[in-house]
């Protein structure tokens, strides 16, 4: 048994607890992208960032994925919990001093997913891509397709950009919002080959109804950069094979899970398709220790995980923080000494 110490007797500060509404107001696409960046730039140990663990009801399912922050500052778990009867799911992320073992905040994790994604994606392409103003090809025209844009526009210039979407309807109001939202010269694309012909940049956040994939090897250039943020389970798909088989790099957030728990790279080996020599991880990639030739065609898959909800999550307190966002827990959790 510990003994428990006071929290006046170690000085730790109120735990914050931030909103889904503190979250959007406290977003910073400029700022997530630096802390992620920063955090792949660092040595990470693969203790540091496990595989997730998920367990199973009768329709339900809790998920919970760990990381400690290589900052040195905080170490946090994302807790998803979802119910498929009830179609319902919420999105918890607490963060731990790393000196104190205090509870130093917990956030609303509803937007983090996303925000996450597109930033650490950001990070993928700026290391990838020319320097020089981008033409970006987007295919998708949801929620994740427009976080995708708008982070790296944040970071990067863009020269022009191309949606494609399978309902014109949609295809068409995303070129108009985001034109509007970020002044980004955009238009819609008749068809994803269309608007993928001539770009950088491949933004793809789209996946068909069938799963078949939206994006086939033979539409990509070389010099070009694929993000492919929709297949993270076996069952889905995004990229086709000649895609992973044309790439010369696949940098992975998640090389494991995305080499054999994704449907893409589950097709791919099916066909017979060689891709674990030029497997290589986002850390090695933004790090400098795998270089590209210009003419490389470079395919990011994402998975997501839990050093980039923790890496965010730091983000977002560090600005609540200093811009006095959130509330200040009444009472907290104390550290037991052991």
């Amino acid at each position: 048994m510990g003994t428990l110490n006071s929290a006046a007797a170690i000085a730790l500060p109120p735990t914050l607890f931030l909103t889904d509404v503190d979250v959007a107001r406290l977003t910073d696409w400029q700022a997530a992208f630096d802390a992620l960046r920063s955090a792949y730039a660092s040595p990470i140990a693969a203790a540091m960032v496990p595989p997730r663990s998920m367990a199973r009801g009768d329709g339900t399912w809790l998920r919970g994925l760990t990381a400690v922050s290589p900052s040195g500052r905080h170490m946090g778990c994302k807790l998803i919990s979802a119910s498929m009867k009830a179609r319902r799911a919420s999105y918890l992320v607490s963060l731990f001093d790393q000196e104190t073992m205090g509870l130093a905040a917990l956030i609303d994790g509803n937007r983090i997913t996303g925000i996450r994604t597109a930033a650490t994606a950001a990070v993928a392409v700026d290391a990838a891509a020319p320097r020089k103003p981008l033409s970006v090809a987007v295919i998708g025209s949801g929620f994740e397709a427009k976080g995708l844009l708008a982070a790296l526009a944040a970071v990067r210039n863009i020269a022009r950009v191309r949606v494609f979407s399978p309902t014109p309807a949609n295809r068409e109001k995303f070129a108009s919002t985001v034109s509007e939202e970020h002044g980004l010269d955009i238009e819609a694309a008749a068809s994803a080959s269309g608007a993928i012909e001539g770009a950088d940049v491949v933004l793809c956040a789209a996946r068909s109804r069938d799963e078949s994939p939206v994006i086939r090897g033979e539409w990509l250039a070389p010099g070009m950069t694929v993000v492919s943020i929709g297949s993270t389970l076996p069952e889905q798909r995004e990229v086709d094979e000649q895609t992973i088989a044309r790439a010369s790099l696949i940098v992975a957030d998640m090389p494991e899970e995305v080499a054999h728990d994704t449907g893409d790279m589950l097709a791919a080996i099916r066909a017979g398709v060689a891709f674990a020599g030029k497997l290589v991880s986002l850390t090695d990639f933004v790090g400098g220790g795998v270089a590209r030739k210009p003419e490389d065609i470079v395919l990011y898959k994402s998975v997501g995980s839990a050093l980039q909800d923790v890496i965010t999550a730091e983000m977002l307190l560090a600005r609540a923080r200093a811009m006095g966002i959130g509330t200040e827990m009444a009472h907290s959790i104390v550290p037991v000494a052991k």
